[in-house]
C-alpha cells in the first residue's frame, strides 16, 4: 500500500502530465486554428503570401515530376510483369508478408511453365509416339523452358529496376514530402506574425494619433486620454512582442527552407540512379528476348525435322471436308485416276514401314496401322505428295510423310 504521501506525489505526477497534454493540446490547436485563418484569408485575397524564388519553385516542380512518372512508370512495368490483376495483386501481398517476416519469397511458376507441364501431360496420355503427342512433349519442354528465362527476368527486373523505383517512392519521397509539408507550415505561420506585426502597427499608430490630441482637463471626463496613452503603450508592447515573434518564424523558416531545397536537388541524384537502373532493365529485357528466339529457332528446327507434325493437321483438314479436295489431288487426277483401275507397274515398287497409324478420309485412300509393311508405287498424274499403296487386297492412296521407304 502507498503511503499518504506517496498518493500526493502520485497525484501531483497526474496532475502535471494531465496539465502538459492539455496544454500541448491548446497549443496545437491554437497554431492549427492561426494557419487555417491564415489559409482561408490568402485565398481569399485577404492576406499576402510569402513566395518562394523561381529557383526553388522549380525543384518542386521537377520534383512532382518526378514522383509522378516514377509512380506511372513502376505500376506498368508491374503490369507487363505480371499482366494478371488478380495474380499481381496476391503476388504483392505475398511478397509484403515475406518481407514483413523476414523471409524469401519462393518462385512463382510463370505461365509459359503451367503451359509447358499441361503439354507434357497431355502428351503422355496421347502417347508421345503419335505425331500429335511427340509435337506436344517438344512444344511443351521448349515452353517449360521459355518459362524459366521469363522468371529469370521477371526476378532480375524486379531487384535491379523494381527495387529502386520503389525505394525512391517509398522512402525518398516520402522524406521529401514531409519536409515540404512542414515547410508549408512554417510558411504559414511566419505569414501570419507578419500579418500580426502589421496590424499591431496599425493599431499603436491609431492609439498614438488618439493620444496626441491635448486633453481638456475643465471636461469632467479627462480619463479617456488617459485610457488612449494607455492603449498606445499596450500596442507598442504587442508590436515588440509580434516582431520578435516574426524574427523566431523567419529563422525556422530559412531552415526548412534550407533542408527542403537540399532534399530537392537531390532528385538529380535521383535521376542518375534510375538511368542507370533502366539501362539495366534494357539488358534483361534483350538477354530474355534473345533467349527466347533462340529457343524458338531451335524448337522449329526440331519440329522441321518431323514433318509428320504438321501433316495430320495440313492434310486432314485438306481431305475431310471433301474426299476430292484440289489440295490434296490435281485436277488432271480427279478427272483420269481411278484407285480401282490402277495397276502395279512391272518395276519401280519398293516397300515401306509405316510409321504412324493414318485414317483413311474417302474410298480412295488406304487406312495405315503403325509398324506395317506395304507396297507402294507411283503413276503418272499422282500429287508427289501421295503414293499408290496395296496390302494384300487393298489399295489406295497414301501420305509420303506417313511412311519409311525402305527399298
Amino acid at each position: 500500500m502507498l503511503s499518504l504521501k506517496e498518493h500526493q506525489q502520485v497525484a501531483a505526477l497526474l496532475y502535471n502530465i494531465m496539465d502538459f497534454n492539455v496544454k500541448k493540446l491548446a497549443t496545437g490547436a491554437g497554431l492549427f486554428f492561426t494557419r487555417a485563418v491564415q489559409f482561408t484569408e490568402e485565398k481569399l485575397g485577404q492576406a499576402e503570401r510569402t513566395e518562394l524564388d523561381a529557383h526553388f519553385e522549380n525543384l518542386l516542380s521537377r520534383a512532382d515530376c518526378t514522383k509522378n512518372w516514377t509512380e506511372k512508370i513502376y505500376k506498368q512495368t508491374e503490369y507487363l510483369l505480371q499482366p494478371n490483376p488478380i495474380d499481381h495483386t496476391g503476388a504483392r501481398i505475398e511478397e509484403f508478408l515475406y518481407e514483413k517476416l523476414d523471409m524469401k519469397a519462393p518462385s512463382r511458376v510463370t505461365n509459359a511453365e503451367l503451359l509447358g507441364q499441361y503439354m507434357e501431360e497431355a502428351a503422355k496420355e496421347f502417347g508421345p509416339g503419335t505425331p500429335y503427342g511427340s509435337t506436344l512433349m517438344k512444344v511443351g519442354d521448349c515452353e517449360r523452358r521459355l518459362g524459366a528465362v521469363e522468371r529469370e527476368f521477371i526476378h532480375t527486373s524486379a531487384i535491379g529496376f523494381l527495387t529502386p523505383l520503389r525505394n525512391f517512392l517509398e522512402g525518398d519521397w516520402r522524406t521529401i514530402s514531409r519536409e515540404r509539408r512542414l515547410l508549408e507550415n512554417l510558411r504559414l505561420d511566419l505569414d501570419a506574425c507578419k500579418t500580426r506585426v502589421k496590424r499591431a502597427k496599425a493599431a499603436e499608430a491609431k492609439a498614438a494619433c488618439e493620444g496626441a490630441v491635448a486633453p481638456d482637463f475643465q471636461d469632467t471626463r479627462p480619463r479617456n486620454y488617459v485610457l488612449s496613452a494607455s492603449a498606445s503603450a499596450l500596442w507598442t508592447e504587442e508590436v515588440e512582442k509580434a516582431e520578435q515573434d516574426l524574427r523566431l518564424a523567419q529563422t525556422e523558416f530559412d531552415r526548412q527552407a534550407e533542408v527542403t531545397r537540399l532534399l530537392l536537388e537531390g532528385i538529380s541524384s535521383t535521376h542518375v540512379n534510375h538511368l542507370r537502373c533502366l539501362h539495366e532493365f534494357v539488358e534483361a529485357q534483350a538477354a530474355y528476348y534473345k533467349q527466347g528466339h533462340l529457343l524458338m529457332m531451335e524448337l522449329q528446327k526440331e519440329l522441321g525435322r518431323l514433318p509428320n507434325a504438321f501433316a495430320l493437321n495440313s492434310n486432314h483438314s485438306a481431305v475431310a471436308p471433301a474426299a476430292t479436295s484440289e489440295d490434296v489431288i490435281s485436277p488432271v487426277e480427279t478427272e483420269t485416276l481411278k484407285i480401282e483401275e490402277v495397276q502395279a507397274p512391272a518395276t519401280g515398287t519398293r516397300k515401306a514401314k509405316v510409321l504412324y497409324d493414318y485414317d483413311a478420309a474417302d474410298s480412295s485412300e488406304l487406312s495405315l496401322l503403325a509398324d506395317e509393311l506395304i507396297t507402294v508405287y507411283t503413276v503418272p498424274g499422282m500429287d508427289s505428295d501421295w503414293l499408290v499403296g496395296e496390302k494384300g487386297n487393298q489399295k489406295g492412296k497414301v501420305p509420303v510423310t506417313y511412311l519409311e521407304l525402305l527399298s
